[in-house]
């Protein structure tokens, strides 16, 4: 495999030797665009709270591909604290594009958790992407032809029982989209919306396997591709947001016609 550059690609030439944070990339979905990025010729920055699973990630993707030498790196922030993410942007510098992956777990308990609980869910979901926008706008980060793109869930559109806030971070995130988009400008703010993906955040979430199946089960049921989306499945929507110029403070529904059923 190698890495692709302006005349072996010229189709994928929008990220040709762009520089491409990837906060949450560590693991799951941001783990899979950062290595798509890279494919694409990118340079990535790859970050999370844990330094560990930093390391670990970026030399997981230099044994993916060698050649991805010299243009992946990682670092850590506390996403739940505006210091830690403000020297977090001073560290990075001007960036071209920034996918924000990175989320605690929202668990579907909502009358049995405590309100403090459930308010700090928008914490790394919802204000920490924000504040970065706002310090980076302010700061001369965001490159010529920039874009932000976010994630969430479809929830907010098919709620589901024990799942109040989550529907509520995920409602905010797609709102905050079109208001970004618009205080950003031209920098072009988007998100992702995802159904059920399969990453490593079932392990925490559903520890028992039995569960873990049944909610397998359930959602390639209640799917009309009848399957259960993998990481890598749902990067390439992060990979078109980046690319294509013209989109712009848009939710990507990327949640394989559950919707529907």
């Amino acid at each position: 495999m190698s890495v692709a550059t302006p005349q072996s690609a010229p189709s994928i030439r929008h990220l040709v030797g762009k520089f491409v944070v990837v906060v949450g990339g560590s693991s799951g979905v941001g783990y899979c665009v950062a290595r798509v990025a890279l494919e694409y010729g990118a340079k990535v920055l790859i970050s999370s709270s844990n330094q560990t699973k930093v390391d670990a990630a970026v030399s997981r993707l230099l044994k993916t591909n060698p050649l991805f030498d010299g243009s992946i790196s990682g670092l850590t922030v506390n996403a739940k604290d505006v210091k830690s993410i403000e020297s977090f942007w001073d560290k990075v510098g001007k960036f071209d594009h920034l996918v924000w992956t990175a989320g605690d777990s929202v668990r579907p308990d909502f009358m049995q958790q405590d309100i403090e609980t459930q308010k700090a869910f928008f914490d790394v979901r919802f204000w920490a992407p924000v504040i970065s926008a706002k310090y980076a706008q302010e700061k001369g980060l965001f490159n010529p032809g920039a874009s932000m793109t976010m994630s969430t869930g479809v929830v907010n559109r098919h709620p589901m029982k024990g799942f109040a806030i989550g529907a509520a971070v995920s409602g905010a995130i797609d709102s905050v989209t079109r208001g970004l988009a618009v205080e950003l400008a031209p920098v072009r703010v988007n998100t992702v919306s995802m159904g059920g993906v399969e990453t490593e955040l079932w392990d925490g979430l559903i520890p028992d396997i039995h569960m873990k199946e049944a909610t397998k089960k359930f959602l390639i049921e209640h799917s009309l591709v009848k399957h259960l989306a993998q990481p890598e499945e749902i990067a390439e929507a992060y990979l078109f947001v980046m690319k294509c110029t013209n989109v712009t403070g848009q939710t990507i529904e990327v949640e394989g016609g559950a919707l529907l059923t």
